[in-house]
């Protein structure tokens, strides 16, 4: 079996939790180390990886695969020089700040044969594997409505202090808006319009913390949102279609299990309790069924499973680089619609 070496840019949260262990975890895969500015961490998890002191140390040496786990205004420069280095690159939501940054790095890697890939982590959550079953069963007829939302209560200030400066990959729509926005291109394509409102709500706040986002398709529409004062959870995915509608709250358990160290596996891995079962009530086959159903096994090992067989075997990344180009151009017209108050066509974007 083929080994692709890789690296992290950095071992904070992101590299601790979501991405050495699945690193570990695949026989493919073998973790050399991370670029470690101040706090020196991996060894102790990792005795036998490096430690690196600048990119320039770690590019020089033999690794194959960079994951740019860095804030996102760090990612087009450091994507490009991992490319310009000659290695494949796993970048972290959201891919860049705008879509010519990253539309710049996809012709790069292209043109050096280089994998490029975009880590949305979560199409691989229980929630959104259940809901596209239920999608892919037709069971709720045609789609009218779908409704995503992101949400927490939490009214304080990040004490990382790169989440709340107003800098360009700052701001709750590029953070948890790039996964919803994600979730509902994987599922329904790219639309034709959107509008969105995007507020900044917490005392003191200089970046965005609150967004309602409406995508326009010409047989529903998708709404997306997220803020930072919901204590009272609502369904996380609705959606209602002309049979029937399917309700599911958030319940994947995966981020919360890694931050308590236990490392992941491909037996029960990502299992959420029973009782965040999704609710579907809906027609088929002439009879009429309203209750829970079981929802699918999370397990973002297929993401790297994934990037691993793209590399090896030359195949289409698990999330494109042209998958993260749609979801900023959806950014920037939520961005565009929000200042000016109006629905921005996204033929002319």
């Amino acid at each position: 079996m083929k080994t692709i070496k890789t690296a992290l840019l950095s071992y904070g949260m992101s590299g601790k939790v979501f991405h050495a262990p699945f690193l570990e975890m695949h026989p493919g895969f073998e973790l050399t180390g991370s670029w470690e500015r101040s706090k020196k961490l991996i060894q102790q998890d990792y005795p036998d990886v490096k430690s690196y002191g600048s990119l320039e140390e770690l590019l020089a040496d033999d690794v194959d695969l960079v994951i740019v786990n860095t804030p996102v205004d760090t990612h087009y420069e450091y994507a490009k020089k991992v490319l310009e280095a000659g290695k494949h690159a796993l970048v972290e939501k959201a891919f860049t700040t705008t879509v010519a940054q990253a539309e710049e790095l996809d012709a790069l890697a292209k043109q050096k044969g280089l994998k490029l890939a975009v880590f949305q982590n979560r199409r691989w959550d229980s929630d959104l594997k259940t809901v596209k079953q239920v999608l892919d069963q037709k069971v709720l007829g045609e789609i009218v409505e779908a409704e995503f939302r992101f949400d927490r209560y939490n009214p304080n200030l990040s004490p990382k202090a790169w989440k709340e400066d107003n800098n360009p990959g700052a701001g709750i729509l590029m953070d948890l808006g790039s996964h919803l926005i994600d979730q509902a291109l994987y599922l329904f394509g790219f639309p034709e319009a959107v509008f969105a409102d995007i507020r900044r709500l917490r005392e003191n706040s200089q970046v965005d913390d609150d967004f309602s986002i409406m995508l326009y398709y010409p047989d529903k529409r998708v709404k997306l949102h997220s803020g930072f004062f919901v204590r009272e959870g609502v369904p996380a995915y609705t959606l209602h279609g002309r049979k029937g509608s399917f309700l599911k709250q958030r319940g994947d358990i995966q981020e919360d299990v890694l931050k308590t160290g236990q490392k992941p596996n491909l037996e029960d891995w990502g299992t959420e309790p029973e009782e965040k079962a999704g609710f579907l009530h809906t027609e088929h086959d002439g009879e009429l069924f309203r209750g829970h159903i079981p929802t699918q096994q999370g397990n973002y090992y297929s993401l790297f499973d994934g990037l691993y067989k793209s590399i090896t075997e030359n195949i289409q990344e698990p999330v494109t680089a042209e998958d993260g180009i749609r979801v900023l151009k959806i950014i920037a017209a939520a961005q565009q619609s929000s200042a000016q108050r109006k629905v921005v066509d996204l033929g002319a974007v």
